[in-house]
């Protein structure tokens, strides 16, 4: 997306408004509508008709700090479409030629519009331009975040606005720390924590998630995923861990493995300092991220001393620091990469079209493989390759409309075969990468937070199990 859509979205809308008969909306009324629906008992008093409109753009202007709209511009203008009527919100993907309702069933009419936006906005991937991609995710990431997230819980404005934490989730605080990557250069954590600032301790539990950010290997960092590393936070209570490990093609593969294992060993040996223990740490990711998760896990739980020799000493190194590391105690790959090689079924059913397709694939394949010095076909490359019979416990998270969807599928069928204890959850009518949309569509917000919980529930099963057996 361009990190500044908000003039082209409002010629969108009026055209959507002249489409459908309607008169035409004000410039910004009609999507600069998110803080006034925060209050929700006002809105529902606003009447449907072109009043409404003028309504929520005044009382958004009341309440919307400018510098937090320029920065977060994209999280209020496509939240902001979701408050149209049904009806302008089909004009528009008619308009832009997005799916319609009988292609993705599942997806309503504000998420087929964003999917049309995309697409409309999207330009090229090119390897020799990997450095302004980067910038453009790293922008239009944060832009689609919501502004509260970035509030440190200990800020004394925070303290003042009642809307920032929902009542059921904790304040969180966060910092970022130099560790020692694989090569051992500097690479950032971000460490978050909730409740740090009150007398409540809400990780009773003593867990510590991991998380690997997406981006094919080559783009993303800590603030492209802060939302979501954040709202694991407040709602579970947890210690987060987000890494922000080298990237291709500067670093092939498998340099971001390697990363991962040096944070991994960081983690295992600070947990304490965060409040949890280092029996208690679970890997999560998404997309690259996730494949990243399930290659870890299954490194740690099973390390294979020929495929380290392969990198020479520096290999023979890393063998040796997983044979001492704790097993993680689950893992939660959101729409993994899982298989590099295997032309799965929704390869082609959704590699056109969406938030990640065939030629973005490729892209990023040729960044991550073209300077490595191990084949494809590898097991520090694609997990399935190699023995997932002791992985960890496992949830995994796959998106409906996903190119990488049924390689996440195949996956679980490998470790059920191994029986080791796995869950999946398809989240219905979602494309690739939904957790950058969590807080600008509401059914995928309600998924995220589900998703969030259950796992939490899955991880306090094993706990449970574990106790009993000790017991």
């Amino acid at each position: 997306m361009s990190s500044s859509p908000i003039t082209s979205l409002n010629a969108l809308i009026n055209k959507a408004a002249s489409l459908n008969s309607k008169p035409k909306l004000a410039p910004l009324e009609s999507v600069e509508c998110y803080q006034a629906h925060e209050n929700q008992a006002e809105t529902e008093r606003l009447s449907e008709g072109d009043n409404r409109y003028r309504l929520l753009g005044e009382k958004l202007a009341s309440f919307l700090p400018a510098t937090d709209y320029q920065q977060h511009a994209l999280h209020y203008v496509l939240k902001g479409l979701g408050y149209l009527p049904d009806s302008m919100l089909e004009a528009l993907v008619s308009y832009l030629g997005g799916p319609t309702s009988k292609q993705y069933l599942n997806a309503n009419a504000h998420l087929r519009l964003i999917i049309a936006v995309n697409i409309r906005l999207k330009t090229p991937l090119q390897l020799s331009k990997m450095q302004e991609l980067r910038q453009r995710f790293a922008a239009d990431a944060v832009a689609m975040q919501d502004p509260k997230v970035w509030q440190q819980a200990s800020s004394n404005k925070l303290s003042n606005l009642k809307l920032i934490n929902k009542s059921s989730d904790a304040a969180v605080n966060w910092h970022d720390k130099t560790i020692a990557n694989a090569d051992d250069g500097d690479m950032t954590i971000r460490c978050y924590q909730a409740g740090v600032h009150s007398k409540t301790n809400h990780n009773l539990d003593e867990t510590v998630m991991l998380f690997f950010h997406g981006g094919g290997f080559c783009i993303g960092d800590v603030d492209t995923h802060h939302e979501f590393c954040h709202r694991v936070c407040a709602q579970t209570g947890w210690a987060v861990v987000s890494v922000d490990y080298r990237l291709a093609p500067e670093h092939a593969a498998p340099a971001a493995l390697q990363d991962a294992i040096k944070a991994y060993a960081w983690l295992a040996k600070n947990s304490q300092d965060l409040g949890a223990s280092p029996s208690r740490i679970v890997l999560a990711g998404d997309s690259a991220g996730g494949g990243l998760s399930t290659l870890l896990a299954q490194q740690l739980t099973h390390p294979t001393e020929e495929a380290w020799s392969d990198l020479g000493i520096a290999g023979q190194h890393m063998y040796k620091l997983l044979k001492t590391l704790p097993r993680p105690l689950a893992q939660m790959p959101l729409y993994p990469v899982t298989d590099i090689e295997t032309d799965y079924p929704s390869w082609e059913l959704y590699g056109e079209g969406l938030l990640l397709d065939h030629a973005d694939v490729a892209v990023f394949d040729a960044a991550f493989m073209q300077n490595s010095p191990l084949p494809r076909e590898h097991v520090l490359i694609s997990p399935m390759i190699g023995d997932n019979s002791k992985v960890c416990p496992t949830y995994i998270v796959a998106s409906e409309f996903d190119v990488l969807r049924d390689e996440a599928f195949a996956y679980a069928e490998q470790l059920k075969a191994a029986e080791i204890a796995v869950e999946t959850y398809a989240v219905l009518g979602a494309p690739h990468g939904f957790v950058h949309l969590m807080s600008v569509h509401s059914g995928l917000e309600q998924q995220t937070q589900y998703i969030i919980n259950d796992f939490a529930r899955f991880v306090d099963e094993i706990i449970s199990s574990e106790s009993l057996l000790v017991a």
